[in-house]
């Protein structure tokens, strides 16, 4: 395509959701429920974190960052589709919409490596290359997830996030666009971002696929390992009395992971094409909005740990 028809553009629309306005009404309320239970919940669970030493446990740590980390994930995309809701500001600068499809990217891959990194926690709690069973030894767990290595496996976790991220940002804003600057999703997102741009995208497109599609199938792959020793050490080592506890301690993260990875999956390694536009916005909703904000009631729920340090504070400050 020539210069002449390259045009230096001020920014994007994004077409968001839906247009009817009692769907829109209907959505805005809806998610904006979902959007604050996000907040609070998660917040609730880095505070509490935070001032409970008796929640200082690798898999806590690990939890307090999957919680601070889905606060920011959300708010990446949600404020945005929010305000299109209510007053239709479907307008979105050029320099907004890169800085959005990088932190929408930064955060969800540093999720699926955290999400790795829990699952690697509860191996080595469960059934530890050691072939001890953790949960009866916790001093022997504690010295292989010491301080230091939950730290570097959280900081490698973010690092990489970043590291890939960046990666499809740069080729993303160094992509000429033309007239149309209509983005069909409710954020920039690098697939309908990059269908705009005015020369080929064949290059950019094997790079998100092969980038995004190694952190998730790789990520997903360790998961799916760690959790096929858990469950083999469970049926054929654990005691019918241990067996229920260990499953819990589990049970909320396969959870979390499956709406993860579920999601994940749908948005960048289905088939490109006009339906797969409808179901990745469905799988964004599902990611963005309705997942982060069940992940405190499922690890609240599912964690007696938890629910115990909730209602310890909660009988703490009724003295005051």
């Amino acid at each position: 395509m020539g210069p002449e028809n390259v045009t230096t553009m001020e920014g994007f629309i994004l077409l968001g959701i839906t247009d009817e306005r009692d769907l829109k009404i209907f959505c805005f309320v809806l998610f904006l429920t979902f959007y604050l239970f996000n907040l609070s919940g998660n917040l609730c669970i880095v505070l509490l974190i935070t001032i409970d030493h008796s929640l200082y446990k690798p898999m806590y740590y690990f939890l307090a960052n999957l919680s601070f980390l889905d606060i920011f994930y959300s708010t990446t995309t949600v404020p945005k589709m929010l305000s299109g809701l209510l007053v239709g500001d479907k307008r979105i600068s050029i320099f907004g919409c890169i800085a959005q499809l990088h932190f929408f990217h930064f955060l969800g891959s540093t999720e699926a490596l955290l999400l790795t990194s829990m699952s690697y926690d509860r191996y080595v709690a469960i059934c530890n290359p050691l072939r001890f069973v953790a949960i009866c030894h916790p001093l022997r767990y504690r010295i292989i997830m010491r301080r230091s290595i939950c730290f570097y496996l959280v900081f490698l976790s973010w690092s990489a996030g970043l590291t890939t991220s960046l990666v499809n940002t740069l080729m993303t804003s160094r992509l000429p666009f033309c007239n149309v600057n209509r983005v069909r999703h409710f954020y920039c997102d690098v697939k309908p971002v990059i269908k705009l741009a005015c020369r080929d995208i064949r290059v950019n497109e094997m790079t998100l696929l092969y980038f995004s599609g190694f952190i998730c199938t790789g990520t997903f792959i360790l998961t799916v390992i760690s959790y096929f020793y858990i469950i083999s050490h469970l049926v054929t080592h654990q005691s019918s009395k241990g067996r229920p506890k260990a499953f819990s301690t589990c049970s909320a993260h396969l959870t979390v992971v499956m709406l993860f990875y579920g999601t994940a999956m749908c948005t960048y390694l289905g088939p490109d094409s006009e339906a797969s536009i409808e179901s990745d916005r469905v799988a964004a909703i599902l990611a963005t909005v309705i997942t982060p904000s069940l992940n405190p009631i499922i690890y609240t729920l599912r964690n007696k740990e938890v629910r115990n340090s909730l209602g310890n504070i909660f009988k703490t400050s009724q003295y005051w």
